[in-house]
């Protein structure tokens, strides 16, 4: 069940959190490009986080395991990575970035709370499509900070995002999406990117939350790796996706993931 904050101190760690995750971005910018490989970035992004006393909440989680038989074993690495047609959830390795884009997804526990962030870089000289694409994206995460207002329901936030991205033209990825953030990484409620407006969970002061939307180029179809892990379009598309921890307070939301 989705925590209401109520006490000014959980606000105050939960800023804490998301700054230091922004905080990481800000430490990576200038690596981002050609010829850096994901595995040198993971590791720049978890020196800095645990210097500064945090712990990378993705490393060692969501290990699965069926009648004492591992079916997918724990993520491994600080980061999360989507070079071009990866969504989400990719492994850093010594793949080397190159021209086009890369989704880097951060979280990180700090002093007992989770701050949760993604943010797709373009890289070296992206042509016109990729910057469309990371464009319209961003602009979808924007809307549906937008809708989350006291009072509206959580369907109104993947409505907003639905409607202007499919406008135009990308498939919304439906599989994966927001979710409740707090003392865990994952909490309630799932917020969809796609929806019908005025349905769903009233959003209340107090709740915690990311949007996220995953826009693809092609169609909104995924498919697993073999890793476990990393999700990819079916169709060999580029996709981006950009995400931000949001409070919604009594003025509306605040968006905790900004430097």
């Amino acid at each position: 069940m989705a925590i209401l904050l109520k006490s000014p101190d959980q606000i105050a760690r939960l800023r804490e959190a998301g700054r230091l995750v922004a905080e990481t971005y800000e430490e990576l910018r200038p690596h981002v490009k050609p010829g850096v490989s994901t595995g040198d970035l993971d590791s720049i992004a978890e020196k800095f986080i645990r210097g500064r006393g945090a712990l990378p909440i993705y490393k060692g989680y969501g290990a699965l395991a069926n009648r004492g038989r591992l079916i997918r074993p724990a993520f491994p690495a600080t980061i999360c990575v989507a070079i071009n047609d990866v969504i989400c959830h990719g492994i850093p390795d010594d793949t080397l970035v190159r021209d086009g884009d890369i989704g880097i997804d951060i979280g990180a526990r700090f002093r007992g709370w989770v701050g949760d962030s993604c943010v797709t870089f373009a890289v070296g000289q992206p042509d016109a499509k990729t910057e469309r694409l990371l464009s319209a994206t961003q602009h979808s995460l924007d809307l549906g900070i937008a809708a989350a207002q006291p009072g509206a329901r959580i369907g109104d936030i993947g409505a907003a995002i639905q409607k202007y991205a499919q406008g135009e033209g990308y498939g919304v990825v439906r599989e994966y999406g927001g979710h409740g953030v707090g003392r865990s990484l994952h909490e309630d409620p799932f917020v969809a990117h796609v929806g019908r407006a005025g349905m769903g969970a009233e959003i209340r002061p107090g709740m915690v939350f990311t949007i996220e939307p995953m826009l693809n180029e092609g169609t909104a179809d995924t498919k697993l790796n073999e890793d476990g892990w990393t999700v990819s379009t079916a169709d060999g598309a580029r996709s981006s996706q950009f995400e931000h921890t949001i409070a919604i307070t009594d003025n509306g939301p605040e968006i905790l993931t900004q430097v």
